[in-house]
């Protein structure tokens, strides 16, 4: 495949200058697994003491990493821990050779850190169904220990691409208990959008002192209105991954509970973290033009806003009205229609923007064409439906569906 040229919708600025974690070290190399040319391992080395939670694919074809990592989350964290990514390769529906390909590496990995293997994490990103020539990450592994540096956030989120235009990253401040404490984080994800816990990998470090199971509750709460709030083609991954880990040299004196003081101070700050990766992803959808935050209010439960809210987003045809610039209102009454929520026809209304499209089951009598038309040539746009019926709502982000999509994905393999 050959380069993609950078999303229009690339933040500002850059990669950010992302903080420095005390306790956790990187390290990148090209071992060539598909690309050449480039950085497509990422090595993490993290102290003892961390504390790591995770989240991941659903997919009932989920790879052999996944399986893996999900089966050591919530271990023993008096020990170091490592963390290893590979590119271009996702190691699933591989069978047996894939797990193989988990255990040699675990092994490998546990042995040149000075880990317990229950304490190393590894995940693939890449084409599924072929073997992961993982003989040529082993022959690079000393080479990374060596190389590790706790400055190399941005060549980490570098190596992990596959389809991404740009390497994610944010970060927050808090001050807990008088330390401050920083997080910093890193994603990729481009294609193959709509986690369920892209293809979405993300890592995201942090210097708290947290407990495990605070850590991995305030992951699940957090997880819900960040990363499986966002879409940019329904389709969910074999490999998503979301892990946090928390090294504790801030010295803040010990999170327990999700009802200690300082608690929900770390939480806004992580959330924060989390929902800037998960909108970078949709920044960076294949052949994305557009940025669409779709509101859903007025719904009688929750889980109708959310069903509505992503029968919009995932709407080819909405998606591709966007691309058109189209104002294409009726599309979102058929998104609206088919969610399966409860729903009103003659209580509906629709905005674009502050522009009130639709009302009680007509077209608004203030509403002009050239308006809509005016407001769809921007690149960030806003649908809202108010659905009239209860008092629950959702928000979830998007981007439009271009020929570039089709581009990028039909000549994947090659």
């Amino acid at each position: 495949m050959s380069a993609l040229k950078q999303s229009p919708l690339a933040p500002a600025g850059g990669f950010p200058d992302l903080p420095v974690v005390d306790g956790v070290r990187f390290a990148t190399g090209a071992v060539g697994v598909k690309y050449t040319g480039r950085d497509d391992v990422m090595l993490a080395e993290l102290c003892a003491g961390t504390a790591i939670a995770g989240v991941f694919t659903r997919s009932s074809t989920r790879s052999a990493a996944v399986l893996d990592c999900q089966a050591k989350i919530g271990g023993d964290a008096r020990d170091g821990a490592a963390i290893l990514v590979n590119s271009g390769n996702a190691n699933a529906f591989t069978g047996e050779r894939g797990q193989m390909s988990v255990q040699a590496l675990g092994r490998a990995v546990a042995a040149v850190c000075g880990v317990p293997q229950q304490r190393v994490f590894t995940a693939s990103t890449g084409v599924i169904g072929e073997p992961l020539p993982h003989d040529r990450i082993l022959a690079h592994l000393d080479a990374l220990q060596r190389d590790l540096s706790p400055a190399a956030l941005e060549p980490a989120a570098r190596a992990i691409m596959t389809t991404d235009t740009f390497a994610k990253g944010a970060w927050a401040r808090c001050r807990l208990g008088g330390a401050d404490v920083v997080i910093s984080g890193f994603a990729k994800g481009s294609g193959m959008i709509a986690p369920d816990m892209a293809t979405m990998l993300s890592y995201v470090f942090t210097d708290a002192k947290i407990a495990q199971p605070v850590l991995q509750a305030m992951l699940d709460r957090a997880v819900v209105s960040t990363f499986n709030s966002i879409t940019v083609d329904s389709d969910t991954s074999t490999s998503d991954t979301l892990i946090v880990c928390a090294t504790g040299k801030a010295g803040n004196g010990e999170i327990r509970s999700e009802d200690d003081s300082d608690a929900q101070t770390f939480f806004a700050a992580l959330h924060s973290v989390l929902l800037d990766l998960a909108q970078q992803v949709v920044r960076d959808g294949e052949g994305a033009s557009k940025f669409i935050e779709v509101q859903v209010s007025g719904a009688v439960s929750h889980q109708d806003a959310r069903k509505v809210a992503l029968s919009i987003a995932n709407s080819p045809l909405v998606k591709t009205a966007a691309a058109g610039e189209d104002p294409n209102w009726g599309r979102v009454v058929m998104a609206v229609g088919k969610s399966g929520a409860q729903a009103d026809r003659d209580r509906l209304s629709i905005w674009f923007g502050d522009l009130l499209v639709a009302e009680n089951g007509w077209v608004s009598p203030d509403y002009r064409e050239a308006d809509g038309q005016a407001y769809m040539k921007r690149d960030e746009l806003v649908v809202r439906v108010d659905l009239g019926l209860g008092e629950a709502g959702a928000t979830v982000w998007t981007c439009d569906l271009t020929h570039g999509y089709i581009e990028i994905n039909a000549d994947y393999r090659s």
